[in-house]
C-alpha cells in the first residue's frame, strides 16, 4: 500500500469534513428562505458540488463561503418557485421538517422556523427574507449580510427593520411553551373523538384555517373562519381519515397533530395559539411535502 497519499484526496477529505460540520447550518438558512425541504436539500447538494470545484486554498473561511454560496443559491430558487406556485392550487403552505429528530435545524435559534412564521415570510421578496433569516435566526452581522447580498450596510439594517415590523405586524403575542401544549393536546383529543363542542372551546373566536393540498380532492382551497366552521371542518377529519392514527410530534420546533394510516402520514397539523384559544391551524395534506417531512425524519434519524 502505498504511504504517502496524495495530496489531493487529502485536501478533499478535508474538504468534505468542513461541509458536514456546516451542513446542519447550511440547510438550515436554505429552508428557512425556501420554506422547502426538498428545495433545501437540493440547494445544500448543489452547495457541496461548487465545494468540490473551488479554489479552496484561496477560501480564507469555509463557513462564510459556504454560507453565502447557499443563501445566493437560495434565493435565485426562491424567485422561480415564486412563479410556480402562482400556479398552486389553494393555500401554499412551508413544507415542515422534524425537528425532533433532527433539532440541530433550529439549534442556534429557533426564529423564522415555525410554519407560520415561514408563511410570512414567504410575502417577502426573497433578499428581504434572506437578510431577515440570517440576522435574526443565525445572527450573522450586518457587514457579513451585506457581503452576501451584494447590499451596503445601511441598506441591510434598512431590510432586516422593516422585515421584523413586517411580522410584529402579523404575528400575535403567543402563549408560553406549556398553555401551548395543553392547548394542543386538548385539540387533538376532541378531534380524534370528532366532538365539535371540545374542539370550540380551544379555539379563539376568529381562528382561522388553512389548508394545502394542491388540489387534493375534499380539501379546502380558501382558508376557513371561525370558531364553529373550524371545529366542524377539524371533527370530519375522522370520516376524512378513516382509521387514522392520532399523535403529536416536533415539527419546525413546535408540537403538531400528526395523523398516520397504514404506517404513512396523511396530515401534519401545526398550530398557533393565543391568550383566547388557539388562532390559527395548519393543515399539510399535500402528500409530496408529508414524504419530505417523512424524510427530514429519517435524515436526522441516520445522522451519527
Amino acid at each position: 500500500m502505498d504511504q504517502h497519499q496524495p495530496l489531493t484526496d487529502d485536501a478533499l477529505d478535508a474538504a468534505a469534513d468542513a461541509f458536514e460540520r456546516l451542513r446542519p447550518r447550511l440547510f438550515g438558512i436554505a429552508y428557512r428562505v425556501l420554506g422547502s425541504v426538498s428545495e433545501a436539500e437540493d440547494v445544500v447538494q448543489e452547495v457541496w458540488v461548487r465545494w468540490q470545484g473551488a479554489d479552496r486554498e484561496a477560501v480564507l473561511d469555509p463557513g462564510a463561503f459556504l454560507a453565502k454560496t447557499t443563501t445566493r443559491l437560495a434565493i435565485n430558487v426562491a424567485r422561480s418557485a415564486r412563479v410556480r406556485r402562482e400556479a398552486y392550487v389553494g393555500p401554499w403552505l412551508p413544507e415542515p421538517v422534524d425537528t425532533g429528530v433532527d433539532p440541530q435545524v433550529g439549534a442556534e435559534r429557533g426564529e423564522a422556523l415555525e410554519l407560520a412564521v415561514l408563511l410570512v415570510l414567504e410575502r417577502l421578496n426573497p433578499v428581504e427574507r434572506a437578510a431577515y433569516v440570517l440576522r435574526e435566526a443565525f445572527d450573522y452581522a450586518y457587514d457579513e449580510i451585506a457581503d452576501m447580498l451584494r447590499l451596503s450596510q445601511a441598506n441591510t439594517r434598512q431590510i432586516v427593520s422593516r422585515a421584523r415590523k413586517r411580522l410584529a405586524s402579523e404575528r400575535r403575542e403567543p402563549v408560553d411553551t406549556a398553555q401551548h401544549r395543553r392547548l394542543l393536546e386538548a385539540f387533538v383529543a376532541a378531534a380524534r373523538r370528532g366532538d365539535v363542542a371540545a374542539l370550540e372551546s380551544v379555539l379563539s373566536a376568529d381562528v382561522v384555517a388553512y389548508a394545502d393540498g394542491n388540489g387534493l380532492r375534499g380539501v379546502a382551497r380558501l382558508e376557513i373562519v371561525g370558531a364553529e366552521r373550524v371545529a366542524r371542518v377539524t371533527a370530519f377529519a375522522q370520516k376524512f381519515f378513516p382509521g387514522a392514527e392520532y399523535g403529536i410530534v416536533e415539527a419546525n420546533g413546535q408540537p403538531c397533530l400528526l395523523l398516520v394510516r397504514d404506517g404513512a402520514a396523511v396530515a401534519l397539523v401545526s398550530a398557533t395559539a393565543g391568550p383566547d384559544g388557539i388562532d390559527g391551524l395548519y393543515w399539510v395534506l399535500a402528500p409530496d411535502k408529508l414524504r419530505a417531512y417523512e424524510r427530514s425524519a429519517r435524515r436526522g434519524a441516520d445522522r451519527p
